[in-house]
């Protein structure tokens, strides 16, 4: 099966700070892959670099195939923070992503209110972020994202500023949106239950400078609840992820 995204040999330094070495990694069509390690083991620099935010100092990123060179409207991108224009409402947000695209006026609004429908967000289209809370933001990035139509979702930490019930709200949202317009996702996350809830497979990275240190299929079948996370194979693999989290760099 030829790769949505394929990565090889990817390295990057910030000065002296040797953030990737030599990271390879393929992500297929339509799945969800989640990436967990220590803070400053270089996931978040992954990311940027997949997105074309950040050049590689060596390796290769395609995707289809193609090489990337920076920012493309077949990469949509989430970060922790909300990062919503807080003089726009939630659907001059979502349109702002679209101002790009052949559509007329009405049809930005259309789709803009179409992706805000999809996250639950139906009637707060005329709402300022100042209004919403920090889930409903988030759910105003993520429609926006989604809006121009990527193959590819990019999310850093998009849940860390939550709190813990809107956050598993928000993981079900993400599962039902991936399942639905079939997209590839790449999630960074520091939260071992969450990745196991939302992947299909979970990659490791070991302390800096970061490497994949383990690649492992997540074999719990679908849908995932948190009630889950109490079962011996749910619980098993949580051990073995934490254990790689922690294990020394070699």
């Amino acid at each position: 099966m030829t790769p949505k995204v394929s990565i090889r040999d990817l390295s990057k330094s910030f000065g002296d700070v040797h953030a990737l070495d030599r990271v390879s990694l393929d992500l297929h069509a339509n799945e969800f892959v989640s990436v967990v390690g220590t803070s400053g083991c270089g996931k978040s620099t992954l990311l940027s670099i997949i997105a074309g935010l950040t050049e590689q100092d060596s390796g290769s990123v395609t995707v289809d195939g193609v090489p990337v060179t920076g920012p493309g409207r077949d990469r949509g991108v989430v970060f922790q923070g909300f990062t919503l224009l807080p003089w726009l409402t939630a659907q001059q947000n979502v349109q702002f992503a679209l101002q790009d695209e052949p559509l007329s006026r009405a049809e930005r609004a259309s789709t803009a209110q179409q992706f805000l429908a999809l996250v639950g967000l139906a009637g707060f289209e005329n709402a300022f972020p100042r209004e919403l809370s920090g889930g409903m933001q988030q759910r105003v990035a993520i429609a926006r994202s989604l809006s121009y139509k990527p193959q590819i979702l990019l999310m850093d930490e998009p849940f860390g500023a939550l709190d813990a019930l809107t956050r598993r709200e928000m993981q079900t949202l993400l599962t039902r949106v991936w399942e639905q317009h079939k997209l590839t996702v790449l999630m960074i996350t520091h939260d071992i239950e969450e990745a196991i809830i939302t992947s299909d497979r979970v990659l490791v990275m070991s302390r800096r400078p970061g490497r994949i240190r383990a690649d492992l299929t997540v074999p719990l079948a679908r849908p995932r609840l948190a009630a889950m996370s109490s079962e011996p194979e749910f619980r098993q693999l949580y051990s073995s992820i934490l254990e790689l989290v922690h294990e020394p760099a070699a």
